[in-house]
């Protein structure tokens, strides 16, 4: 194909710059030429003549052009947010100001990247010295940052005959963060986060932790707790509140592993991992402790130094935003020896991994009873679904009798193997995929509130 064969082509698809005929030039003019080559057969009309006729329709058509506003006198204004939650939907405005005197009629495409939605092309109209907005709803299932630099605009006239075309540079640049809808669900109500999935926040025991508030009593508190004081002042049973101490130290480990690509119903185990991590993250900082977070592989990818407050949250987010599933095994006894320098204060230690996976470490385990030895260690991980329900399911033949015993045999390694770490002090936990930031904070809370730290 000749390059100008490319460019008339790539035209047609809305891109670059030129003139095209509508479908409504095209419809008429084959009307119009089958009726001239039609009469012509019945008048023994020449050929020159029907040509001339054909010709002159063309020409006259391109009067077309004169009453379509000049592209000078068009300008165009994205409005697009620039952090966008991966699998949400946004709504997208585009702005097309037209400061001719003719109205005119358009089709635009928006130069958003192939893997977000594309509800394409867009259709509208602008009067004449007036603006017109244009809106569309997108979401993008990949995390990353992205460049939108184009936008592809098509109009016509109010006859509708030629269509111009151009091509704007709108440049724009976003980002696709992770969904935080559960991290702004605990923001909001933490004890509604939690006890929506069965779990709650525990109390303190008795004298343990800083004094936080007296409010009034209500039933499970404990009533050795009643502010005898105020009780008898405001002539209502008040109590004394408890939270941990703050300024503890959490050290959160996200496996960027091979494992971690996984696909789940939704995403895959890196994502969900991030959610949750996010979570206990807000969790952390909002209690005041101190976060830091490791990213690795079979290397560190990511290292976040200890900080509390939670603008810290932020530095969190920007810096882990745009990890990807590595395709290398995970590298665990190189991120622990890297952890053991970096992380010199007791700290809780929460890994979120393939459990299965790492349960296969014995590299690990030596590193990880050291670090035992001044940290608090507890490793997340997703329940494999499929191993479950197969080990659960009632045999109908010969083949799921087998696949039954084998997926019952994986579970009883797993149980045995994590047997065995937990006895080495090393607490392994598997939840849900839509649990697991949950999982993840109740146990967060529970640790703090046993002063384990």
């Amino acid at each position: 194909m000749t390059k100008s064969l490319k460019n008339l082509w790539a035209r047609f698809l809305f891109q670059g710059r030129g003139i095209l005929p509508t479908k409504r030039l095209l419809s008429a003019y084959l009307i119009f030429s089958l009726l001239v080559i039609l009469l012509g057969s019945l008048l023994d009309i020449t050929w020159s003549l029907i040509i001339t006729l054909n010709v002159g329709v063309i020409l006259v058509s391109l009067l077309d052009l004169i009453y379509s506003p000049k592209k000078s006198k068009l300008s165009f204004r994205r409005t697009i947010t620039k952090e966008l939650e991966r699998n949400l939907s946004y709504t997208v405005e585009i702005e097309v100001s037209n400061t001719s005197e003719f109205d005119l009629r358009f089709f635009l495409v928006d130069d958003i990247p192939q893997s977000f939605k594309r509800p394409f092309p867009l259709r509208g109209e602008a009067p004449r010295v007036s603006a017109s907005i244009v809106t569309y709803e997108t979401n993008a299932p990949v995390r990353g940052k992205y460049d939108i630099e184009r936008l592809y605009f098509r109009y016509t006239s109010r006859f509708g005959l030629w269509a111009k075309q151009q091509t704007i540079e709108l440049v724009d640049s976003v980002k696709v963060i992770p969904d935080l809808t559960e991290t702004k669900h605990y923001l909001g109500n933490a004890q509604r986060f939690l006890l929506y999935d069965g779990s709650k926040i525990r109390k303190q025991q008795r004298g343990v932790g800083d004094f936080a508030q007296i409010r009034n009593y209500v039933v499970g508190d404990d009533p050795r707790m009643i502010n005898w004081r105020q009780t008898a002042k405001l002539q209502e049973v008040m109590t004394n509140e408890y939270e941990p101490e703050h300024g503890k130290y959490v050290t959160i480990l996200i496996d960027c592993g091979r494992m971690m690509g996984s696909e789940l119903a939704i995403g895959n185990r890196l994502e969900k991992a991030l959610e949750a991590a996010l979570t206990v993250t807000a969790a952390a900082l909002q209690k005041g402790d101190y976060v830091s977070i490791v990213a690795f592989s079979k290397e560190v990818k990511v290292f976040i130094p200890p900080a509390k407050g939670m603008t810290h949250l932020q530095t969190i987010l920007q810096a882990v935003y745009n990890l990807k599933v590595d395709t290398a095994e995970s590298n665990y006894a190189a991120v622990l020896t890297y952890l053991e320098t970096m992380q010199k204060k007791r700290s809780l230690l929460l890994l979120f991994s393939d459990v299965r996976t790492f349960l296969h470490e014995e590299s690990a385990l030596v590193y990880l009873q050291r670090l035992r030895q001044r940290h608090v260690f507890l490793m997340i991980g997703i329940e494999d679904v499929a191993i479950l329900k197969k080990a659960n399911e009632v045999p109908v033949d010969v083949r799921s009798a087998m696949e039954k015993s084998i997926a019952q045999q994986q579970v009883l390694i797993k149980k045995k193997e994590k047997l065995k770490w937990e006895k080495q002090g090393l607490q392994m936990i598997e939840a849900r995929e839509d649990k697991l930031a949950v999982a993840a904070v109740s146990h967060y809370i529970d640790i703090m509130n046993r002063n384990l730290i």
